[in-house]
């Protein structure tokens, strides 16, 4: 429903009805999903409740017939093909015309809409189709981030064989954004007031490489910093491979490029490398070295995988020690969990949950010495800081840095000015600021410009 202009959403919005839009990568999401799903459909039917429950998003592309099958109040499971028919079905389940004067930007390829009067229509309760579809207009759609940031999908899609994931079998085949419609995407955001761009794909560094015709990511950034209203760009979501040249330069020299680049590893030890199908030791440590050699002042973040299938103390503790002495500034573990349809999820040698939850918690214990150390270490330091929220109660503005991304890492606390001639931060602005302390990870600063 967030492709759509605002009054169309604010329209459905009148019908009483439930969208679940679902995660269905790692078993804690699916579980949360799931549990959404059952407090809608207990909410179904009664005051104030939905008159209906629509399920979408990687959960329902994944899991459609187990669904329906096991959660009867579930009136309908949309997959990806069918985002552009979501509307007319909603109106045709609840037994509404939609106005004349609706407006629906398709997926090319997807069946039209009904718009006439949908009462005596028969409707499949399962709508999933094809995992690799074209993209979507998006840059029109009702977005749930605060106004000034965004996230750009630059591609979609894996073509790569990790054994604990299962991405690549309902996301479908890596496709990259073509190059006029992510610019213009852009183009709209930035002229919408949006400052920071985050770049996300199963593996955002490989843009442009399916179409062999030379606009990759390299030339995406340095377009996307002519562009007028864009201040950051940030890179989420690399794979260890696909870093040229020409990429890390860019990265260095192009201004609003954030100096922050989220590469998940999973891990470090050859032999969990080598069983995860993942890029070896020798290549990655490589390319981490030369990331930090040619880029000044950058920040790595990385993931994790704790207690993989045949993970011995040996192999953990390489990643433990590797961990200590490569000083990643922000960093997030998981314990593995099987993943239905996956390789490694058939592996014989699983190890006990404890022991893969013990692991992460010693990862995060060490990790958390390492991010103190990276906030002590920026106090009295002068730092652009985009303000996201104001807390009104503590009477103080809510931050980040460059060097933090949306959600993930640490806040900037931002309170008034020292100089009386230096007007306060407001939401939006990205303001330089002088870091005077810090709380953990979490710094303390005031506008100094």
């Amino acid at each position: 429903l967030q492709l759509y202009e605002m009054k169309t959403a604010v329209w459905l919005c009148r019908v009483t009805k439930a969208t679940t839009i679902q995660c269905g990568f790692v078993e804690d999401a699916k579980a949360e999903s799931i549990e959404a799903i059952f407090e809608a459909a207990a909410l179904k039917g009664g005051e104030g409740g939905p008159k209906k429950v629509f399920v979408t998003g990687c959960l329902g592309q994944r899991y459609s017939d187990q669904l329906i099958e096991e959660i009867p109040e579930v009136d309908m499971v949309v997959g990806f093909e069918n985002y552009g028919t979501l509307p007319s079905n909603i109106a045709s389940a609840l037994g509404h015309t939609l106005p004349k004067d609706f407006q629906v930007s398709m997926v090319p390829g997807a069946a039209d809409p009904v718009l006439d009067d949908p009462v005596d229509r028969p409707v499949e309760r399962v709508q999933v189709g094809s995992s690799t579809v074209p993209f979507r207009e998006e840059y029109a759609r009702h977005r749930l981030t605060p106004q000034h940031t965004a996230y750009i999908r630059v591609a979609e899609g894996c073509d790569h064989k990790c054994t604990f994931c299962a991405i690549p079998g309902f996301r479908g085949k890596f496709r990259s954004k073509p190059w006029a419609a992510l610019l213009e995407e852009v183009r709209h955001l930035a002229a919408d007031g949006v400052r920071e761009f985050n770049l996300i794909a199963e593996d955002t560094n490989q843009y442009g490489m399916d179409r062999k015709d030379d606009k990759d990511l390299a030339k995406l950034l340095r377009e996307m910093g002519t562009i007028d209203g864009v201040e950051w760009i940030r890179i989420l979501y690399a794979y260890p491979s696909y870093f040229s040249d020409d990429l890390i330069k860019a990265i260095a020299e192009v201004p609003q490029v954030c100096k922050y680049i989220d590469i998940p590893l999973q891990h470090i030890s050859n032999m969990v490398l080598l069983s995860m199908n993942r890029p070896p030791r020798g290549s990655t440590e490589k390319l981490l070295h030369k990331l930090r050699d040619n880029i000044p002042g950058l920040v790595l973040r990385t993931t994790f995988i704790s207690g993989f299938p045949g993970e011995g103390e040996a192999e953990h503790k390489e990643l433990v020690d590797f961990c200590k002495s490569f000083q990643f500034e922000r960093m997030g573990v998981f314990a593995y969990s099987e993943e239905d349809g996956t390789p490694a999820a058939g592996y014989e040698n699983q190890i006990d949950m404890e022991i893969r939850q013990a692991r992460r918690d010693e990862l995060m214990s060490l990790q958390q010495d390492i991010g103190i150390a990276f906030a002590e270490s920026l106090v009295g330091k002068e730092l652009d800081v985009l303000i996201d929220v104001e807390d009104e109660e503590n009477g103080v503005l809510i931050g980040r840095t460059q060097y933090d991304g949306p959600d993930v890492d640490p806040h900037v606390f931002v309170q008034l000015p020292e100089d009386p001639d230096i007007s306060p931060a407001q939401v939006g602005e990205i303001r330089r600021c002088r870091v005077t302390s810090n709380f953990l990870f979490d710094l303390e600063a005031y506008p100094i410009a």
